[in-house]
């Protein structure tokens, strides 16, 4: 059994697209670690998680800034921020296939709704000079996939750049800003994927996987990742334990990048 520890005491959390996958694996850790979680998702989970729970649609500007309204409303502060809601319908088949709608979408769900709810957020942290945002993007923000996933990639590239760059400018607030871009992870969300992208290129789940780890250069490692395995790092980067580490882009991707 994972140990835990108390270490985020005191502390307010909110993660965006918490419900299930790696935003409840990371909602999960961090409650063990002694935080209090709020997650938010547009409708709430069949399960019960035991956090506190507020419906928002991220791509919402409105809804944004209700949410962030509650949360103040009730705890007075937040101390963690993160962004992992993110994920892609459009087809696969490379930029022929795309179409404005597709990218108006990617657009919302993987760089706009961080980009607003950071503007929310992160001004409050900057009045008491201390918080921490954690942006969860993509390999495939590293590595371009354009066979199945064209724009939801450069979204995720432009997500880094938006947080690196966001990191720079904070840190003089005593605020800390990281992304952490996961390889493939065994989640619903991509089973969902991998089913859509096996269908629409005429093959099974099991080819349409493998495919896609060949495109990434192969897996050292030879698996998906955990949910759980990407929630750790996200826990470390928010504890005191990272407290001299910004505007880093943390890859949990079993050894795939191929870069030094």
């Amino acid at each position: 059994m994972e140990k835990s520890n108390n270490e985020l005491s005191g502390k307010i959390a909110l993660v965006t697209g918490g419900t299930k996958g790696i935003g409840k694996a990371i909602a999960d850790k961090l409650a063990s670690n002694g935080a209090t979680v709020v997650v938010t998702a547009r409708k709430p989970s069949q399960e019960e998680s035991g956090h506190h729970f507020i419906a928002a649609d991220m791509t919402d500007s409105s809804a944004i800034t209700e949410l962030t309204g509650k949360i103040i409303e009730k705890y007075g502060t937040l101390d963690i921020l993160i962004n992992n809601v993110g994920g892609t319908s459009s087809p696969a088949g490379g930029f022929q296939m795309l179409s404005g709608d597709d990218w108006n979408r990617d657009i919302e769900l993987n760089l706009l709704a961080s980009i607003r709810l950071d503007k929310a957020v992160v001004p409050k942290m900057m009045e008491k000079n201390s918080g921490v945002v954690v942006h969860i993007s993509s390999l495939n923000g590293k590595i371009p996939l354009y066979q199945s996933n064209f724009s939801y990639g450069v979204m995720k590239s432009a997500l880094n750049a938006y947080s690196k760059t966001l990191a720079n400018e904070v840190a003089k607030n005593g605020i800390r800003v990281n992304t952490v871009s996961p390889g493939m992870v065994r989640t619903t969300a991509m089973e969902t994927f991998l089913e859509g992208y096996a269908q629409s290129i005429g093959k099974t789940v099991a080819e349409a996987g493998q495919q896609i780890m060949d495109g990434l250069g192969g897996v050292p490692m030879n698996r998906l990742a955990e949910p759980e395995e990407i929630a750790n790092m996200v826990a470390f980067l928010v504890s005191d334990g990272a407290s001299y580490i910004t505007g880093a882009n943390m890859l949990v991707d079993g050894g795939t990048f191929p870069a030094v």
